[in-house]
């Protein structure tokens, strides 16, 4: 009896031995995850939806205005060039929010167009121009050839004026005898800085006035250079600059104090008082 119940125990203990050492190598320690390895090519559907969503960084718009150093003072030197740009001019409104301002001006306006836009001229209490002022082809204002007191009456004064991709920069004495066809756009200011080469007679080497100023150059390639100063500078050295370092034959400063920018690309927008608005905005293919 007892031989036949050992052998009876014997024979159950062989049939559960593989189902325990089954039981053992299943088993995982506590908070062990499971890992499946794939050692073959990864489905793409799961590898697709695995990859991190990048976006392609946003294109870099190119500005048209540059630092620039002279003489210890900091300019913006913005170039217009007719390959690329046409220029013409405008009035900031004068009325609303942000009346006699760029920004004013700017809210009807495509940034995306504009290459850049600056105080364009001398105005009245109207914030209309002084001088001769000529807007897409309708002329608002005529030549100036009187005498007064003040920047602008320091003669030679002159014009910027242009039609197409040609722009030019006359004094005023020469514009009145010259040009006999009304341009696309045009702004008299004054003084001239650089007259054929020479620097305005008028203008000392470094005189007591100091301003935050800017002007208008037009080099020998047709290109138009407008220079806006960062700190305040004398009339001598902004016309140094445009005659030793941009070598321009003919200059003419637009303003002093109110002087401003508008540079989409940067995102600067000046915001002191304007009138006449010279505006370059970009051509189609650019």
């Amino acid at each position: 009896m007892k031989i036949a119940m050992k052998q009876a125990m014997q024979t159950v203990a062989l049939a559960l031995a593989p189902l325990l050492m089954l039981s053992a190598c299943g088993e995982q320690a506590e908070g062990e995850p499971a890992v499946t390895v794939n050692l073959g090519n990864p489905d793409p559907a799961i590898a697709a939806e695995q990859e991190p969503d990048v976006k392609a960084p946003e294109p870099q718009v190119a500005s048209a205005c540059k630092p620039a150093t002279f003489e210890g003072v900091t300019l913006t030197h913005c170039i217009a060039d007719p390959a690329k740009h046409r220029i013409d001019m405008a009035l900031a409104p004068r009325s609303g929010d942000d009346f006699g301002t760029l920004k004013g001006w700017a809210k009807g306006v495509d940034a995306s167009t504009v290459a850049f836009a600056m105080n364009g001229g001398m105005y009245g209490d109207d914030l209309r121009a002084v001088g001769y002022f000529v807007s897409g082809s309708d002329r608002l204002s005529e030549l100036d050839t009187g005498s007064g007191d003040g920047n602008f009456y320091l003669k030679p004064n002159g014009v910027f004026y242009g039609s197409g991709g040609e722009w030019r920069i006359l004094s005023s004495d020469v514009f009145l005898r010259t040009v006999g066809t009304r341009p696309q756009f045009g702004t008299q200011s004054g003084p001239m800085l650089v007259i054929d080469g020479k620097l305005h007679p008028e203008i000392t080497e470094n005189g007591p006035s100091r301003q935050i100023r800017n002007a208008v150059g037009v080099d020998g390639k047709g290109v138009a250079h407008f220079v806006i100063s960062e700190a305040p500078l004398s009339f001598g050295q902004l016309a140094r600059y445009y005659r030793d370092e941009l070598k321009v034959a003919n200059a003419l400063y637009l303003d002093g104090n109110v002087s401003s920018l508008w540079d989409p690309a940067s995102s600067r927008m000046d915001g002191r008082r304007v009138g006449p608005i010279l505006v370059v905005t970009k051509k189609a293919d650019q």
